[in-house]
């Protein structure tokens, strides 16, 4: 029989806080039969329309930005429950673009398209397209590399942050990427990018061992080939998804595929000993509560946007291209103030959810809360101060989703 605590731990790390619903699913449908349906890839997605907006209206920019963040939110809390829209998450942090510096939130929904066509499969076709990708060239001022004045922020990150590593790659790669990679131009009303020949240099390369001459789909090709990649990805996978400790040997035999890579960590005998390991990204938090009290996200979106504030990570809105930091960086004095705050607000909009724990004997509430909140025990100091909570069925329920055994997984 599948072990339900197996099964949640999987399902916490593979999606967006499941329900106690989806973990009754799984628990019958056993855990290699959940692993496949979660990582089946979705279907059609509806994008918001986001007619072209001038840079220069800084305003309208935001709007269309903070539109966008809703938007993305919402669907994050509706299709949650499978690895989609995690793993789109992942990406996004991992290519990390910020709207800030972009002024387009069309540009930024683009990219997404490009993690979601492209980021279920080997990472080739992601690489080629993400070299191409407007929003995140005008990020790492793609348009001024020229071949009279070259510049390496976009060949230097897509080596170091994006494909292989530090300590991968030398200096001189960097200049030659950097040569292969210039003139590309974005057109912002029509939401593309484009090579610009006499902006571009043709001149053969030295390159990752290669000479010769290279345009962008063949130093795409380097970078995915480069025996260092795989190991390089599966410890970003691993760092989001996994423990603390290096990859396991099954992340790196699984090959450039992010997928099946999270298939072979799921499935791993090993895998269940690393429950506890991750902290929860606020992103992670704040949907798998919204998810989980069954709030409608439209209805929440005030205290969603202020907790996402107060907690540092806001959608589009990575602090550097490093993406956002992991582990004990989210376990703040300020961030826990932060999620008692937040939680309260979802509690109070949870009437559902707050109906079944006053349902409930005062005496098994914390057990109903455990469910709930898909948590697999508390320890006893957490359970002293729930008990001091069980009158009141909504302060329980705020109180339970700032617990540490909720914010790590």
């Amino acid at each position: 029989m599948t072990d339900r605590r197996d099964v949640a731990h999987v399902l916490r790390r593979l999606t967006f806080g499941p329900t106690a619903a989806e973990v009754d699913a799984a628990v019958r449908d056993g855990l290699p039969a959940t692993v496949e349906r979660v990582l089946a890839p979705p279907g059609a997605i509806a994008y918001p329309s986001l007619p072209p907006v001038d840079k220069g209206d800084r305003q309208a920019t935001r709007n269309e930005v903070a539109a966008a963040v809703d938007w993305w939110i919402g669907r994050m809390a509706a299709h949650g429950g499978t690895a989609a829209e995690k793993l789109t998450f992942f990406w996004h942090g991992h290519w990390a673009t910020s709207a800030q510096k972009v002024r387009s939130a069309a540009l930024m929904l683009t990219q997404q398209k490009t993690f979601r066509t492209y980021g279920s499969g080997p990472t080739g076709p992601l690489v080629r397209a993400m070299l191409r990708d407007p929003a995140l060239i005008v990020w790492l001022d793609g348009q001024k590399n020229t071949r009279r004045a070259p510049n390496e922020n976009l060949a230097r990150e897509s080596m170091e942050l994006f494909t292989l590593g530090v300590g991968n790659y030398t200096e001189d790669d960097v200049k030659a990427a950097a040569r292969v990679l210039t003139g590309w131009q974005v057109d912002r009303q029509a939401g593309s990018s484009r090579l610009v020949l006499d902006r571009h240099a043709t001149e053969p390369v030295t390159l990752l061992g290669r000479t010769g001459p290279l345009d962008v789909d063949g130093y795409a090709d380097l970078l995915v080939r480069h025996p260092r990649h795989v190991p390089f990805l599966a410890s970003r996978v691993w760092l989001r998804y996994g423990g603390t400790d290096p990859a396991p040997a099954a992340l790196t035999a699984a090959g450039n595929d992010v997928p099946a890579m999270l298939r072979a960590m799921a499935l791993d005998p090993a895998f269940p000993v690393t429950a506890g390991q991750l902290v929860k990204q606020p992103v992670e938090w704040v949907v798998g509560a919204v998810r989980q009290l069954g709030v409608d996200p439209a209805d929440a979106g005030k205290p969603v946007r202020a907790g996402l504030r107060a907690l540092g990570q806001v959608p589009f809105r990575p602090p550097s291209v490093g993406g956002w930091p992991a582990g004990e960086a989210w376990l703040t004095t300020a961030a826990a103030q932060a999620r008692l705050r937040t939680g309260q607000a979802l509690a109070a909009l949870a009437t559902a959810r707050t109906q079944e724990l006053s349902e409930a004997a005062e005496t098994d509430r914390l057990d109903a809360l455990a469910r709930l909140l898909v948590v697999d025990a508390w320890t006893d100091r957490t359970a002293a101060v729930l008990r001091q909570a069980a009158k009141d069925p909504r302060r329980l329920l705020a109180i339970g989703l700032a617990t540490p055994e909720y914010t790590v997984c």
